[in-house]
């Protein structure tokens, strides 16, 4: 007699990227490296630092990152995307090692081992995003994206990796690779990624702002605390996957998802 064994939903973790997976802004973590490299003046660093501080501070609201928006799109109209890429390259372990939050990495992990996909979902800019996912073992990312013309940023934005806009591309992403989102889960610091979270059978608010807390506490969601850094290179070799491609074999969902239950009630923030 024949055994028939049910195949599980393939699944996937979202991460939203700045002080979620790291503690800053990626995009404006680069300031100095894009000074050094001629790309801005010492004014847009200044700038860039106090953003930092801000960022750091408060966290950003709709409206200040609507204004951030358009401060670094006009900022990089005009520059040459392959020595941005390049700059990111060469300092990117420099940069963002010291900014990831062990317990992301620890998630990230988790995940992995369960089968699920892990896919960074980022208003920051794909030319950023995509080595950091690199260097996280992440399936995918979703990232802005800026029109480039002979090589260079005309200013313009094909996709604005936003709001509304991070909940849209999800659900592209599970009707392209069939994800079953009432069985996936998605993490994120702020409430303008709401969105996002509501998209998925198990949200997480991480570090939260003031009306992400709300939010989550609206609707029962567990509350997490990242505070721990790590250096990212002793940590990475168990994250990359063995082959660089987006789809993974889903097997033992069960196993993960009571580990990520513990881990949730571990660190869950009482309000």
């Amino acid at each position: 007699m024949l055994t028939v064994v049910a195949e599980l939903p393939r699944t996937a973790a979202f991460f939203d990227l700045d002080k979620t997976i790291i503690a800053k802004s990626s995009v404006l973590a680069f300031g100095r490296p894009f000074y050094q490299g001629g790309l801005i003046n010492r004014r847009a660093v200044l700038r860039s630092a106090y953003a930092q501080f801000m960022f750091a501070l408060a966290g950003a609201d709709s409206d200040q990152i609507e204004r951030m928006r358009a401060y670094l799109t006009g900022m990089c109209t005009g520059w040459d995307v392959a020595q941005v890429r390049e700059i990111v390259s060469e300092t990117l372990h420099e940069i963002i090692d010291p900014i990831v939050y062990n317990e992301a990495v620890e998630l990230i992990s988790m995940h992995k081992a369960a089968g699920r996909d892990v896919v960074i979902v980022s208003t920051s800019g794909e030319e950023v995003v995509g080595p950091i996912g690199a260097m996280l073992g992440a399936d995918d990312v979703v990232a802005t994206r800026m029109v480039v013309q002979d090589g260079r940023y005309t200013g313009e934005i094909s996709r604005y990796a936003f709001g509304e806009e991070k909940a849209v591309a999800i659900r592209e992403l599970a009707e392209l690779r069939g994800y079953d989102l009432s069985a996936s889960y998605a993490y994120s610091d702020s409430a303008t990624d709401v969105p996002m979270l509501e998209s998925v059978g198990h949200p997480y608010a991480v570090n939260a702002d003031r009306a992400l807390r709300r939010a989550a506490v609206e609707r029962d969601w567990p509350l997490l605390t990242f505070s721990n850094a790590v250096p990212l290179r002793e940590r990475i070799s168990g994250l990359r996957p063995e082959h660089p491609v987006t789809a993974a074999t889903v097997v033992g969902a069960s196993m993960a998802a009571a580990g990520i239950a513990w881990y949730a009630a571990r660190r869950r923030i009482r309000a």
